[in-house]
């Protein structure tokens, strides 16, 4: 099999690593293959491809999709390194307001499945940084929402010694217990 599945600390979250195939010509690597997610617990069917590229420092998030058009996405920096993070959104789990964060680089090569129903942000570690991510939803800018970045009941631990850099709309996002729970249902 191309991949290895870990479920992390939020079981629905998985992180997941290719089969690397290397020589002194560069390499190859499966980045999806419907057969062996679906066998694996990742059954959503992805709808869009997102590219996106930052700069040092940056940090986007947290984002996401109000219903019906909610997006689980599936997370790889093709250059560059970053924290990647997931917050558990879905009101009724038990992981509720939980976070769980990963680096993803070009050289670890690693993927993050993120479900329906978690906010979605990252930092940049490195000068630059590209990301290619799959969203099993297309984007909506109605439907389009977040949970600020810095929350203090969220208290995500971003491991920065920098201010980061954020776009308008990210620095005055909602603290979590004032966004729409009813939303996400």
């Amino acid at each position: 099999m191309p991949f290895e599945f870990k479920r992390l600390e939020i079981e629905d979250v998985i992180l997941v690593t290719p089969k690397v195939f290397g020589d002194n010509r560069g390499f190859f690597l499966e980045s999806y293959k419907k057969s062996d997610f679906f066998a694996n617990g990742i059954t959503v069917e992805f709808n869009q491809d997102n590219h996106s590229k930052s700069t040092a420092h940056v940090l986007r998030g947290l984002h996401y999709q109000a219903k019906p058009y909610g997006q689980a996405k599936l997370v790889r920096c093709a250059r560059g390194r970053i924290y990647d993070v997931a917050v558990d959104l879905r009101p009724e789990s038990k992981t509720f307001g939980k976070y769980v964060k990963v680096e993803l680089s070009e050289e670890n090569k690693q993927m993050l499945y993120i479900p329906e129903g978690f906010g979605h942000g990252f930092v940049v570690l490195s000068d630059e940084a590209e990301l290619l991510y799959k969203a099993s939803g297309e984007y909506s800018p109605a439907h389009d929402r977040g949970v600020l970045w810095c929350d203090k009941d969220i208290n995500i631990d971003w491991e920065i010694d920098f201010d980061p850099i954020l776009s308008e709309k990210d620095k005055v996002q909602p603290a979590l217990k004032n966004i729409n729970l009813e939303e996400l249902k």
